[in-house]
């Protein structure tokens, strides 16, 4: 288990759809504890493998959220369905894009099929918080960030505040795309 560098905004990785896993390995269990490490040291409630460099489907969620019934702490090649229309707004973070919270739609409920690291199906059902964070990283694993999901004068104000952010210094500048979620 290693703790590893977060991915900044401007890294290519960060918008490059990621593979789907296929082999449940050893080297799958060494990527799973790193991001659970990394997580933990980070206090997020959730990570993605992109955000550490790896582009695979593949998250780790904080298993302490509310909600979390069974625990998970990742998932494994994840599927999202919406069982209604309800919507929810609140702050929202990424760690790949530290000290900046928007007000962020998702929807309320969600249902996530995937798999553990050993390759057992796992279906995690959740709303509120669960359900934000399991949207966020699986956005992240379609190449999104959450400031993607801000209007036209929202993504302007974002790039603008990441411009003058002292840790953006020497990064490439990032672009912002319109989700199409």
């Amino acid at each position: 288990m290693t703790v590893v560098s977060i991915r900044r905004v401007g890294d290519p990785v960060l918008r490059r759809v990621a593979a789907p896993v296929t082999d449940f390995d050893a080297e799958l269990d060494r990527l799973v504890s790193d991001l659970t490490q990394t997580l933990a040291e980070s206090r997020g409630a959730g990570l993605a493998a992109p955000q550490i460099g790896v582009s695979l489907r593949v998250f780790a969620i904080n298993p302490d959220l509310p909600g979390n019934d069974l625990k998970l702490d990742h998932l494994v090649n994840p599927v999202l369905a919406f069982p209604d229309d309800q919507e929810q707004a609140g702050p929202e973070g990424c760690l790949s894009i530290p000290g900046i919270y928007l007000d962020t739609k998702r929807r309320m409920n969600v249902s996530a099929k995937g798999f553990t690291k050993k390759g057992d199906p796992v279906q995690v059902v959740g709303d509120g918080i669960l359900a934000r964070c399991m949207q966020h990283e699986t956005d992240h694993l379609d190449g999104i960030l959450f400031i993607d999901r801000q209007d036209a004068e929202g993504r302007q104000r974002i790039l603008d505040t990441l411009r003058e952010a002292a840790w953006f210094e020497g990064l490439p500048a990032p672009d912002v795309k319109v989700s199409p979620h």
